[in-house]
């Protein structure tokens, strides 16, 4: 998510739907009886600390255009949120399969309730596909992915989360950015603080847009003078992610992905390598429900559960969608689910699914391990983004293995 969202570049680090990029799962209403776990309570150093960083916050702020009562304001509404910390930090031990991901992402209640929202929403998502050019299944499926279509806005305050993130320091210049961004969406009247409400990240509205992101992207398609993407009307948060994806290079009538074959002992997996489908086709790339694919422009082969998986001929359409979140498995998500929403189905092949997740130990192991054989120059962090796949890959090749980049058990096996 640099994506509307972009806080997290994750590779295929799978994240479950309404965490980090969308808000917080909304959850049903507990009885009156139940116990619930005590928020975290902010200690005295920590508001003496966040109130210190406010007051030096203030000047900034003001010296960047925002009003003196916008940002006094705001202020005082916010506080230290330990609670947003806590979420900021969480780590999974263990990275859910692909296909568990993709599971829920494409889940038949998802798909579903896609298919009522655009029943309810057809209209305008028709006009906003004539407007910016992208299709009505896939800003739906985004709004899907995002929030439920619509009902997973997230519940926290926007201002005091990103105070709080912007205090912290661990990416305290990119929150303070997000911060102020917000402030100039409160300063031009598009919300008021009560009503601007998100994510733990800040993330906002039907589509979750990041406040920098907001300014620069979010449209006013209803005409009636608000970027207003928190509103239960969700026109113009559904027209704002289209536009965005429409600056970002969308292709209009170029398909996100293809469903493919290829020969044995293919050696050319990966997005490093492009060429036309027909160039593909000719070295027995095929696709998986026959005929020819189209020259829609250059493409790559994706095997994203190694050569056991489903094997996809991707286009330029997936790295715009990338743009909203970088993980693999968020864009194959919203291109499936978009895909069920237009009637055209999903996978044929079958996941394997007898495969387990890596502990994040193990993949840490895998990066050592690839460090150590100078294929490897990144993070020892057991996230499996593009760059360990590509050492997965470089080193796949050099064992005259086929180079699919999957990061699994035999695959740790044989580096052993």
């Amino acid at each position: 998510m640099r994506h509307v969202l972009k806080v997290f570049g994750l590779g295929l680090a799978l994240l479950p739907m309404g965490c980090g990029n969308a808000g917080p799962e909304r959850v049903a209403a507990r009885p009156a009886a139940a116990v619930t776990a005590p928020a975290p309570q902010a200690s005295a150093e920590q508001r003496s600390g966040f109130d210190r960083w406010a007051q030096g916050f203030r000047g900034r702020a003001v010296a960047k255009g925002i009003s003196a009562g916008v940002v006094d304001r705001a202020l005082d509404a916010a506080y230290y949120d330990p609670d947003v910390i806590r979420l900021d930090r969480r780590q999974a031990e263990f990275a859910r399969p692909i296909w568990e991901y993709l599971d829920s992402a494409v889940s038949d209640t998802r798909r579903a309730n896609g298919a009522k929202a655009m029943s309810e929403h057809g209209g305008k998502l028709r006009q906003i596909e004539a407007r910016y050019g992208v299709p009505a299944e896939v800003v739906a499926a985004i709004w899907g992915m995002e929030t439920s279509y619509g009902i997973n806005r997230g519940k926290k305050g926007v201002i005091p989360s990103l105070a709080t993130l912007a205090y912290d320091g661990r990416r305290g210049a990119f929150f303070e950015e997000q911060l102020v961004a917000a402030l100039k969406i409160l300063q031009s009247g598009d919300t008021d603080p009560a009503n601007m409400k998100g994510s733990w990240a800040g993330a906002m509205g039907h589509t979750q847009f990041m406040p920098t992101s907001y300014l620069a992207y979010a449209v006013d398609f209803t005409g009636d003078g608000r970027r207003d993407i928190w509103s239960d009307d969700p026109t113009d948060a559904l027209a704002s992610a289209a536009n965005y994806l429409a600056r970002m290079g969308w292709k209009t009538g170029q398909p996100w992905a293809v469903e493919v074959t290829v020969p044995a002992g293919f050696r050319e997996a990966g997005k490093a390598t492009k060429k036309q489908p027909s160039q593909w086709q000719a070295q027995g790339v095929k696709a998986v429900r026959g005929g020819r694919i189209p020259d829609h422009g250059p493409a790559s082969i994706l095997m994203p559960a190694g050569a056991n998986g489903p094997a996809l001929m991707i286009f330029d359409n997936f790295r715009v969608i990338s743009r909203y979140n970088n993980a693999d498995s968020y864009v194959m998500g919203v291109g499936l689910l978009s895909d069920h929403l237009a009637g055209r189905g999903g996978l044929v092949k079958a996941w394997p699914r007898s495969d387990r997740a890596l502990t994040e130990s193990e993949r840490k192991e895998i990066q050592r391990r690839l460090t150590d054989l100078g294929f490897y120059s990144g993070e020892i962090d057991g996230i499996t983004g593009s760059g360990t796949m590509e050492a997965v890959r470089a080193w796949q090749t050099a064992q005259g293995l086929t180079p699919d980049g999957y990061v699994n058990e035999a695959l740790l096996k044989r580096m052993r």
